[in-house]
């Protein structure tokens, strides 16, 4: 792969159901003033725990024991780690898949009535073959029309400037009234939209082994990754602030009833014939490349953990074309709980899937935190700092504000349910924890029997076997020279 690919695999998964479509529960939860918030807050931590995995992965992108976050935090932090947040990880692709897919019957309910079951049925089938670059072309597409909108350039010539932001509509009271309960819609706000940006950085790193010149392609990917992300997000969602009222009742999650993805409606009020219905139908096509990105994802997981012998080693087997297909097929299928829309509202399955999908990516992030600060005293120890291709800004001290930030988006991730105890969705926002650490303390007690004492690996036993062969290859490679405007152009976009 070149750096191209793991940028389009990477936005693929980042951009999905949640901008699309969940930033509508968001803002008619929230209101649109703590959903920008919300937006602008976990940029700036997508930013560095971007910039802590393109270091190491451009350092180093694989070992024995594979490549990908997870294979970090195993190599630097210490192997039971590894192998808890490895199944971690693969908990989180797995359970994505299912989430981006469930919400695909609730899209298909603006054209039709048809079974949950039929739409989840061919669209699993489709996810194995969809592609990313549609969805970008479209959020670019969306971004200038929000844009028109907002200055009164819809059939309707309504300008809207920042009419649903005013009397009271930018922040809404949640749970609570008064400034407090402004807080708590803005606190809201920014735990709910972690669900667009978990995991979505290790989609750069989890094609490592897989992608040629690592080191430079690895790099270009996570620069673009960042920004387009940033820049996609933020102006979407004071696009999405400004077309459509936070009170109707039509915004997905507003109801048990309700489907529409804010852009569909702010489009639909507009005036604007049909083209509500086609951007509707491209929502589709973004939910299963989104659910296509984490089945990448997750199988590759899934290989990993094979190839360390910590899963069966029929995992670790490939085709001729050296896909791990038994893997793929494997996470693939546990897209099934997305069947769950059957039985369920589409927004209480998707509300369920995604809460749990969050908080194990805030569990990865931490852990992601502290492998990077252990690299950097390893780098230091075995005096290799020469040898570190990658700096970014800020660091350490970036990493040090995400897992504080993170920790505590952790701890407060489900604390709505008490003012209001519910069963289901107090272990929807807990299960994770208690999942992690059964794996932990089952895993650090196996391993303790077997003679293994130490919590974490010393600094001098980390080790930086094949250092010397990943940068020669990494010199192999021939460089590209553009040979005319065009290409240029082309290399320097990609």
């Amino acid at each position: 792969m070149k750096s191209r690919h793991l940028a389009v695999i990477s936005l693929s998964g980042a951009i999905g159901t949640g901008l699309f479509v969940n930033s509508g529960a968001t803002l008619s939860l929230t209101g649109p003033a703590p959903m920008l918030i919300g937006y602008l807050v976990f940029s700036i931590v997508v930013f560095f725990i971007m910039n802590i995995l393109a270091e190491m992965a451009s350092f180093l992108s694989f070992s024995k024991n594979g490549s990908g976050a997870a294979i970090f935090i195993n190599d630097y932090l210490s192997h039971d780690l590894g192998f808890t947040l490895a199944y971690n990880y693969l908990y989180i692709g797995v359970i994505y898949v299912a989430a981006e897919i469930s919400v695909i019957p609730a899209l298909f309910d603006y054209f039709c009535n048809v079974n949950a079951a039929v739409w989840i049925s061919v669209f699993l089938v489709l996810i194995l073959f969809w592609f990313g670059y549609i969805k970008l072309v479209t959020i670019v597409g969306l971004i200038i029309l929000g844009i028109v909108i907002f200055f009164g350039g819809a059939p309707n010539h309504d300008r809207l400037g920042f009419r649903y932001w005013k009397n009271g509509k930018a922040f809404k009271e949640y749970l609570v009234g008064g400034d407090t309960g402004k807080f708590l819609s803005v606190w809201t706000a920014i735990i709910k939209t972690g669900f667009s940006f978990t995991s979505s950085p290790e989609l750069v790193v989890a094609g490592a082994a897989e992608v040629e010149r690592p080191r430079r392609n690895i790099r270009k990917a996570a620069n673009s990754f960042v920004y387009r992300l940033i820049i996609f997000y933020v102006i979407s969602s004071i696009v999405i602030g400004c077309i459509v009222d936070s009170n109707n009742d039509q915004l997905y999650g507003s109801s048990d009833t309700s489907s529409g993805s804010p852009f569909v409606l702010g489009i639909k009020n507009a005036g604007i014939p049909v083209l509500n219905q086609i951007v509707n139908a491209v929502f589709i096509t973004s939910a299963a490349s989104s659910a296509n990105s984490w089945v990448y994802f997750s199988s590759r997981a899934l290989f990993s953990l094979s190839k360390r012998g910590l899963a069966p080693k029929i995992f670790s087997k490939t085709n001729r074309h050296q896909i791990p297909l038994i893997s793929v097929l494997s996470c693939w299928s546990i897209g099934g709980l997305a069947y769950l829309n059957v039985s369920s509202s589409s927004a209480q399955v998707f509300s369920w899937l995604s809460n749990i999908t969050t908080i194990s990516g805030f569990i990865s992030w931490i852990f992601v935190g502290f492998a990077y600060l252990r690299w950097r005293k390893a780098i230091e120890y075995h005096e290799l700092s020469d040898r570190v291709p990658y700096r970014t800004p800020f660091q350490p001290y970036g990493t040090y504000f995400v897992i504080f930030f993170v920790v505590v988006l952790g701890i407060t991730n489900g604390y709505a349910v008490f003012f209001n105890f519910n069963m289901s969705d107090f272990f929807a926002a807990y299960l994770t924890i208690i999942f992690v650490s059964v794996l932990y303390i089952g895993r650090r007690i196996y391993t303790y029997m077997k003679g293994e004492r130490s919590w974490i690996t010393p600094i001098e036993e980390i080790s930086f076997d094949g250092l010397d062969q990943f940068e020669a290859e990494n010199e192999a490679y021939p460089e590209l020279i553009p040979r005319n405007f065009a290409e240029k152009v082309l290399y320097i976009i990609i």
